[in-house]
């Protein structure tokens, strides 16, 4: 068999089902460059002699691993480290390019859980919690997606930006750090986090115990009209029909709009070259039905301006809902590693444009290659790496807890899962994409908790505050980030 064949590639997950069937279990993980077995003994030695509590000393003899700072502590008897872990660029080919991918690691006890994030993009360095950090008073290793600032390889060949590859740094993280924490490893990140934490247990499903993905979910092509059917029965008719409307009259106004698009852009410190204005303005109203239900709720319904009242109002609400940022220059270079992505491996949604006949000047264009800002023409999407994912979720994902907002759109590609597997999936009523464990149903979160609680060895306790957490901690978060709402910066 070739090294091609052999390494967990989007062709190896597939062999992966068959090697499942037949009583196998890992994905090809072996050819991932390992972390030598002497740098693993050592660790623990010096874990061993260190002073209790002083994991410094440990984390400081993982080769490879530089502790870039440790900050002050974020909670009573909780440390916070901002590292960096050294990473090939291509994992196959570990004797070129190499990268700096940045961590940072709540730490609590060694004997406690580790709660392995991913948000999917960038990171802050400022401590929070995860949900299931809090739910189980874990550890918590966050680490950053490979391509985005700045954990991006110099020179960056976009060819690396992969689902496989991006498993392989995961891999190879758990391998660096697992020695020096017996407990239970979970892995959890929230819609984008979420995809790549479910992708890593596709190629590595025995790297860590559970999973938790909330948000997630899973998309067929770059233009998938199932999201179209979903938004096409959220809300009531009146309440459809003004967003379509309004969809409308901004677009047959834009002379006037796009003067206070501008303007307002620019009080922001936003530009708008990579597209240009005209563009700008038209995707930003592609992407309004998604976004008013992505966050909002029915309460929008009653936040329309009256049709044919001044175009401020009209920018407003635009800047309210998607945001101006959306298609900005700052936004679409930050963001160029997901699109890139969902251009090639992840898929999108497709956009309802039949009541805006008429009045586009880009109709159909609307998708991830045109928000890249760089030549998209050599690279093709993939149609077989999300099946192949799905399929694996489905037949044989274990211990993977999924939870969805039932209003969500991204709720149109939920994963599937069997409970013979011990896996789950759960619904927000009435959630959006910011739904998660504690705003379940009382009975299906008694069995979130308590299925965590099981995977992760310890109790699982719901604590009596909010998402923004206990005056003077950290703040709690399930990790969704997105073109609306990126990582929290430094």
């Amino acid at each position: 068999m070739t090294r091609f064949f052999r390494r967990p590639s989007i062709l190896a997950a597939a062999l992966a089902l068959g090697l499942q069937a037949c009583g196998g279990t890992e994905v090809a993980a072996d050819e991932v460059l390992p972390v030598p077995s002497e740098t693993v003994a050592r660790a623990q030695e010096l874990l061993q002699d260190a002073v209790p509590g002083d994991i410094l000393t440990a984390l400081q003899a993982i080769p490879g691993l530089t502790v870039v700072r440790e900050a002050p502590p974020p909670a009573p008897g909780v440390r916070h480290f901002v590292m960096t872990y050294d990473q090939p660029a291509d994992h196959w080919h570990p004797e070129g390019t190499r990268f700096q991918q940045r961590l940072t690691l709540r730490f609590v006890s060694a004997e406690a859980p580790m709660v392995l994030g991913s948000t999917g993009y960038a990171i802050s360095t400022q401590s929070y919690r995860l949900e299931p950090t809090s739910l189980l008073q874990a550890n918590q290793l966050l680490v950053e997606h490979r391509f985005f600032e700045p954990s991006r390889p110099n020179p960056a060949n976009w060819k690396l930006l992969t689902i496989e590859q991006a498993a392989a740094d995961h891999h190879r993280i758990i391998q660096a750090f697992k020695p020096l924490f017996a407990g239970k490893w979970i892995s959890t990140g929230g819609s984008k986090g979420g995809m790549t934490s479910i992708y890593h247990r596709a190629f590595y499903p025995n790297d860590v115990d559970a999973t938790v993905a909330y948000v997630t979910p899973n998309s067929y092509g770059t233009q998938d009209p199932r999201y179209v059917r979903f938004l096409s029965k959220l809300g009531t008719p009146e309440c459809r029909e003004r967003i379509r409307g309004f969809q409308r009259e901004v677009l047959e106004r834009r002379a006037e709009v796009e003067p206070l698009f501008v303007e307002a852009g620019q009080s922001q410190g936003l530009t708008y070259n990579l597209l240009g204005v005209d563009k700008a303005v038209e995707f930003t109203l592609l992407e309004f039905a998604f976004a008013f239900w992505q966050y909002g709720n029915a309460s929008l319904c009653d936040a329309f301006p009256p049709a044919g009242g001044p175009a401020q109002g009209l920018v407003d609400l635009m800047d309210e809902v998607v945001g101006l940022s959306y298609m900005s220059d700052s936004d679409m270079d930050y963001y160029a590693p997901y699109d890139f992505q969902a251009a090639t491996q992840l898929g999108s949604y497709a956009s309802d444009e039949r009541h805006l006949r008429g009045v586009q000047r880009y109709p159909g264009q609307y998708e991830p290659r045109a928000l890249v800002p760089f030549d998209m023409k050599p690279y093709k999407f993939n149609p077989f790496a999300m099946p192949l994912i799905e399929g694996w979720v489905k037949a044989f994902g274990q211990r993977i807890l999924f939870v969805y907002g039932e209003n969500d759109p991204w709720s149109t590609g939920a994963f599937d899962v069997r409970s013979r597997n011990d896996s789950y999936r759960f619904y927000v009523p009435g959630g959006n994409h910011g739904s998660s464990i504690r705003f379940l149903p009382a009975a299906d979160r008694a069995v979130a908790l308590e299925r965590l609680s099981a995977w992760a060895g310890v109790p699982a306790t719901l604590p009596q505050l909010g998402l923004r957490g206990e005056s003077g901690t950290e703040d709690i978060s399930t990790g969704v980030v997105d073109r609306r709402r990126r990582a929290p910066r430094d």
